[in-house]
């Protein structure tokens, strides 16, 4: 007759009671620490409006960056939006709201956006994909340690501001004098007229500031300009000059100016000429930096980078209008032709 082993028995029923109970313990425990980890938060402030399609682009490289880096939108990170607009005064309010939301790291796009931000709290990390001299602004103490909680990407260096007089004079040589659209409050404004001024007497052509402050003053300034021949435009980088990029390449229209613009979109927009780098591309590249800040960096540890993509974008239309012939090599050279 076969005999059964109590003893080996009960052992067996012990030990599925302790791995039942050991997994009920764990259970909860997992299900706690997911339940407990905490949703991640970035804020964006933005010189535009929310139906700035170019502004749509640059964001939507973010997002995807995010993305592939594994931020889940609504999973484990949340976002909120200040979308200045053409108002730069507005720009300490927003800054200060999007500190309230208490983020983890905040993406603030030029020079018054970070500044602002800056103002707004001194903790909390930042990160621009585009500013022009973040040194010489007091964002950072240096381009390879900045030093505080600030960091990004160059939008330019400032020998590309010398390029834009060379782009000029190469598709309107008969040009003698330029209207160069800047805003002195920036030290990016000072710093770009700076240099074209400097290049101005071996390209033999007279320079002529007006500042990007108000349309009115704008409008008032380059009407003023064009009252004598041989002129042209360039407008330099400057967050405003974006906001209202199409009253201003309606300005260079109106008086049958040669213009230059510093970004590759503005001749999408119905500009002469425009170069400049992939901003779009320094989204996505931002966004490297904001995922690492999240996975605990320190802003201050990442160096400032330069643009590592250039765009030259001429408008073959406009030439027409202008009765400019473009050289081919500067065709050529282009990295898009609109025709």
């Amino acid at each position: 007759m076969m005999t059964f082993s109590w003893t080996g028995a009960s052992m067996r029923r012990r030990d599925f009671i302790r791995a039942v109970g050991s997994a009920a313990v764990a259970w909860p425990l997992a299900a706690r620490a997911q339940q407990t980890q905490r949703m991640r938060r970035i804020g964006l402030l933005l010189p535009a409006s929310a139906t700035d399609p170019e502004f749509k682009r640059r964001v939507d490289a973010f997002l995807e960056g995010l993305k592939e880096a594994g931020w889940s939108i609504g999973g484990n990170v949340q976002i909120e939006y200040r979308w200045v607009g053409g108002d730069p005064d507005h720009m300490h309010k927003h800054a200060a709201e999007l500190v309230e939301f208490a983020p983890d790291v905040i993406l603030a796009d030029g020079g018054r956006a970070v500044s602002s931000a800056m103002r707004a709290s001194r903790t909390v990390p930042i990160v621009f994909p585009v500013a022009g001299d973040p040194v010489g602004a007091g964002f950072v103490d240096t381009l390879a340690r900045p030093g505080g909680n600030v960091t990004g990407f160059l939008n330019f260096e400032y020998s590309t501001s010398a390029k834009w007089l060379e782009l000029l004079k190469q598709m309107a040589p008969g040009v003698t004098r330029v209207a160069v659209l800047r805003d002195p409050a920036l030290a990016t404004g000072t710093g770009q007229f700076g240099v074209i001024q400097a290049a101005a007497a071996s390209f033999k052509v007279e320079v002529v500031p007006v500042n990007l402050r108000a349309m009115d003053d704008i409008s008032r300034g380059v009407a003023n300009f064009a009252q004598k021949p041989n002129g042209g435009m360039i407008t330099t980088a400057n967050p405003f000059a974006i906001a209202h990029r199409k009253d201003i390449i309606a300005l260079a229209e109106r008086y049958k100016l040669p213009a230059v613009y510093f970004e590759p979109f503005f001749a999408k927009d119905g500009g002469l000429a425009a170069l400049g780098p992939d901003i779009v591309d320094q989204y996505r590249r931002a966004a490297g930096y904001v995922d690492r800040i999240l996975k605990g960096e320190k802003p201050s540890d990442l160096p400032v980078q330069s643009p590592i993509k250039y765009r030259l974008v001429i408008n073959l239309k406009v030439a027409k209008t202008l009765d400019l012939t473009v050289p081919p090599a500067l065709l050529a050279s282009a990295d898009e032709v609109i025709e």
